[in-house]
């Protein structure tokens, strides 16, 4: 039985590690949600952590990417354990064994067992999720029967009639695809049945599961073409503006995402109604959801659609504060991080004070050489989650053989300050010991600097469109001395 949720999730010193879902060990193309998805929880229970982050667990377009994904609530199909539907006797040790046959191919297989099988309680259990999973699932289940159909065009370049939801061409599509839609939501039914599951043997361990959400959504999603009237899209639902950021650490022209902006006051209408559901779906998941890029709830820099970068957008206003009311209302007990890193203003501080959310500190930014960096250990609030880098950084190790003289400078002047002069520099672990002995509530590091892994092995960089989301990583790299030293860690940092 799943544990109650421990409201004061984020009030506590705990340790936690970042590690997506495809980067998980498997002898399948990516990582998923058997056996090592749990032998990962037991690692995590052993070394005395108590948080696994994930990216987004959304299902992802053709490049992978988490943060563009077909929907807001469907989960990954990717992710499924065919392992688990052998157990179930709904596919064959063979089925597991054919390098042939898609995955997707294999589902349908385990879809046509379960149609036939006689289990009474796992058919209500199916008719159960899709009641409970209607508000997003109806949609979501159409739009990927017809993308499908057409050859997986995005929606906006589908005939008018698709693309325009026309009643009739979409009761014609539900009657000739029914079998394929049913495929769809058996899919997602066995997502959430195998992640939920997963989440309560997490519980058993006292292990939290640390979700993500990105702001937006993909233009070409489910949610876009059945809601259109909530973005900003002109009257053939093309958008005039898109989202990113203007230019930063990451990238001197920005970053042009592309994603829509949102309508806020066709979403006030019904009081936010879809952010609340979308929340709804991800406090099922998770223990703890992080919001990416918070600050585009206070303001989001909107970039005009014909410019090939974000130099040139603005910073157009969003009703942060009404938002988040609503959600804590809708749903009190739910534990949100903001992603505050960027351009922050005090605007977007005072609106994640006002909530009491905490913000997020990032250890490879803090030595600069200014006294002020508030990323510097000694600056560190309780109220954060400290990390030594995200998934949007280089690896510690890779981070640090690229510091110029003056960036390792302004390091070996802290760390023998705050060590000794004596003191030999030591990484990832000197970053790693930073992080976990900070005032920060949460600590979270990357799975590639547990492992002490270079640049190589690095999750993304962002402005960059290939290459990136494919690491994975293996138990061998896991040397003993390590595991002991980060077990030692946790434990002398009071930790858990």
């Amino acid at each position: 039985m799943t544990q109650p949720l421990d409201l004061s999730l984020l009030s506590q010193r705990r340790t936690g590690v970042l590690l997506h879902i495809s980067s998980l060990p498997s002898a399948s193309y990516v990582g998923d949600l058997g056996a090592e998805a749990y032998r990962f929880v037991d690692f995590l229970a052993d070394i005395g952590a108590s948080v696994w982050q994930t990216l987004p667990i959304n299902m992802p377009h053709a490049d992978n990417s988490p943060y563009q994904c077909l929907s807001a609530h469907a989960g990954n199909p990717d992710f499924i354990s065919l392992e688990a539907l052998q157990a179930q006797g709904l596919l064959s040790k063979d089925d597991l064994t054919d390098l042939i046959t898609s995955k997707s191919d294999l589902i349908a297989k385990a879809y046509s067992a379960f149609s036939k099988s006689e289990d009474k309680k796992q058919t209500k259990n199916f008719a159960d999720f899709c009641k409970k999973h209607k508000h997003w699932l109806k949609d979501f289940s159409l739009f990927l029967v017809v993308r499908n159909k057409l050859n997986q065009a995005g929606w906006q370049y589908w005939p008018d009639n698709y693309k325009h939801k026309e009643a009739k061409t979409l009761e014609l599509v539900s009657k000739e695809l029914s079998q394929e839609i049913a495929i769809i939501q058996f899919t997602q039914f066995v997502f959430f049945s195998q992640w939920l599951k997963l989440k309560a043997y997490a519980a058993t361990k006292e292990v939290y599961l640390f979700g993500d959400i990105p702001i937006f959504v993909a233009y070409d999603s489910a949610e876009v073409w059945a809601q259109p009237h909530l973005f900003k899209l002109d009257s053939d639902k093309n958008m005039a503006v898109v989202a990113g950021v203007p230019p930063d650490y990451f990238c001197e022209t920005g970053q042009r995402w592309g994603n829509p902006h949102y309508d806020w006051d066709a979403m006030a209408v019904d009081g936010y109604a879809w952010w609340i559901s979308r929340m709804l779906t991800q406090s099922e998941l998770f223990d703890i959801v992080r919001i990416d890029h918070f600050r585009g709830l206070e303001a989001a820099w909107e970039i005009p659609a014909n410019e090939n970068t974000a130099i040139n957008g603005e910073w157009v206003l969003a009703p942060g504060d009404a938002l988040l009311g609503a959600i804590k209302k809708a749903l009190p007990d739910i534990s949100l991080v903001a992603e505050d890193l960027g351009i922050i203003t005090d605007e977007v501080d005072a609106l994640r004070n006002k909530y009491n959310l905490p913000g997020m500190k990032i250890l490879q930014f803090a030595f600069s050489g200014t006294e002020d960096n508030p990323y510097l250990p000694h600056h560190i609030e309780e109220n954060s989650v400290v990390y030594t880098g995200t998934h949007d950084n280089d690896t510690t190790v890779g981070w640090y053989n690229t510091l110029d003289e003056q960036q390792r400078h302004h390091l070996y002047a802290y760390l023998h300050g705050y060590r000794s002069a004596e003191h030999i520099i030591d990484m990832p672990n000197d970053l790693i010991d930073l992080a976990l002995e900070s005032k920060a509530h949460l600590a979270i590091i990357p799975m590639q600097d547990l492992l002490a892994l270079n640049s190589s092995h690095r999750m993304n960089t962002p402005g960059t469109s290939s290459g990136n989301w494919h690491w994975r990583f293996n138990w061998t790299q896991l040397s003993e001395a390590q595991q002991q030293y980060i077990t030692e860690t946790i434990a002398r940092t009071d930790r858990h």
